[in-house]
């Protein structure tokens, strides 16, 4: 099997790629902040190497890719590279030995969609630092692919969800009083008449498409959505959530400036930032070049990570006390 070097590997999608990774027989390298461990534990972290580094820090200094390099690896999994100065750094390190680079992008490469399901051909208009980034890194991947450098496969996740961190909530954004109000039968107001479309992942079937890439060389020099069967408006999840609870929501359709002054305007910029997008994503490249078969509808997702949050505090549904 193979060496695997996983940059962020305690994050969302390295608690549950690591572990899977060990159970494949690879041996792994964990590389991480060492600020934080695994979002839940697994018994086969204690036979992965652990190794700490900050990368923002060596990236400045122009380290990084060297460090990463000199762990000998057959495949590095790069879960948390946002520019494609970083990525350069990495690529030309990488280059002598040329092990497979498997890159975590985003659906957000995607800008306002013209037509959905959005397939990975569709042309790059990202809007926003976060976006543009990650498509310019895409392109870089690409590029040395295509020139016979680094082999690379890039992943595109959407709104990744999971046990142990909050999650995009019906209403587009992160406002826990979102689950209460759905919980309890409380109004949820919502812009766009809540026509607006999410497309969830569970961190799970995001680790899944991972180590599936690994193993499958057609795959090499592609980018592949991995997503939900399918996306779901917020007035669809918004119903999904209720029904949990025995319940219809209490929808606002409101404008935006109304919805604005309701939730405020953080809650509301980050509403605005997805809807705006709306992305639908096709996966049918990744279930033919991967298999992918995500395990997770986007529901499911949601209520594994909604029951977490309230095991942990940091969602109250208890109804008040008269």
């Amino acid at each position: 099997m193979s060496r695997v070097v996983v940059v962020g590997a305690t994050g969302h999608i390295g608690t549950y790629l690591v572990p899977r990774l060990v159970r494949a027989g690879h041996q792994v390298v964990a590389l991480s902040r060492g600020t934080r461990e695994p979002y839940h534990p697994a018994p086969e972290w204690s036979r992965v190497e652990r190794v700490t580094v900050d990368r923002e820090a060596e990236d400045a200094a122009g380290t990084f890719g060297a460090r990463i390099a000199s762990l000998a690896p057959d495949v590095v999994v790069d879960l948390v590279c946002f520019t494609a100065e970083s990525a350069t750094q990495l690529v030309e390190a990488l280059r002598p030995t040329r092990p497979l680079l498997l890159h975590c992008g985003t659906i957000w490469v995607h800008g306002p969609v013209a037509r959905v399901p959005v397939t990975e051909d569709e042309p790059r208009r990202p809007v926003g630092d976060y976006g543009i980034g990650k498509a310019a890194v895409e392109e870089l991947l690409h590029r040395e692919t295509r020139s016979g450098g680094v082999p690379s496969v890039v992943l595109h996740p959407g709104h990744i969800s999971g046990p142990g961190w909050p999650v995009i909530t019906p209403a587009g954004n992160l406002d826990p009083g979102v689950w209460r109000a759905l919980a309890l039968g409380e109004p949820l107001p919502l812009p766009d008449l809540g026509l607006g479309v999410l497309h969830h992942v569970h961190a799970d079937d995001v680790a899944q498409a991972f180590e599936r890439a690994l193993t499958r060389p057609a795959a090499i020099g592609s980018s592949l959505h991995v997503v939900a069967e399918q996306a779901m408006t917020l007035r669809g999840l918004a119903h999904g959530v209720a029904g949990w609870f025995g319940r219809e929501p209490v929808l606002e359709l409101v404008d935006w400036p109304t919805f604005a002054s309701l939730v405020g305007a953080q809650h509301a910029d980050v509403t605005r930032e997805h809807v705006s997008r709306s992305i639908s994503a096709s996966i049918e490249r990744a279930r033919a070049l991967l298999g992918f078969a995500p395990r997770y509808t986007a529901l499911d997702a949601l209520r594994e990570a909604l029951d977490r949050l309230v095991a942990d505090g940091q969602v109250d549904l208890e109804v008040p006390r008269d």
